[in-house]
């Protein structure tokens, strides 16, 4: 049975930081592609970050700066450090693994940024 188990979510003021984790259980996690994505009230899930199997990253514009993603393939467990955080990055992230033939996703974990 796959599970992708996120956690490291919470309150924080603006401007300050977070790291998600996301752990994987019943896939070959090396093979996978991983990426968080996030979906705030009334809005659409969007794409945040991805990290692919040669460990190349990519971020959308909106978080270019401020995020990173990382993996560590031995812990079958990719991270998000979230710096700088602004109100507008409140929502729930979620994390996906992608593979060649198959994708799952995590259950979500809430990251609430207000003063």
């Amino acid at each position: 049975q796959v599970q992708l188990v996120e956690s490291g979510g919470g309150l924080v003021q603006p401007g300050g930081s977070l790291r998600l984790s996301c752990a994987a259980s019943g896939i070959i996690f090396r093979t996978y592609a991983m990426g968080w994505y996030r979906q705030a009230p009334g809005k659409q899930r969007e794409w945040v970050a991805a990290i692919a199997t040669s460990g190349i990253t990519s971020y959308a514009d909106s978080v270019k700066g401020r995020y990173t993603v990382s993996r560590d393939n031995a812990k079958n467990t990719v991270y998000l450090q979230m710096n700088s955080l602004k109100p507008e990055d409140t929502a729930v992230y979620y994390c996906k693994a992608s593979g060649t033939r198959d994708n799952y996703w995590g259950q979500g974990t809430q990251v609430t940024v207000s003063s």
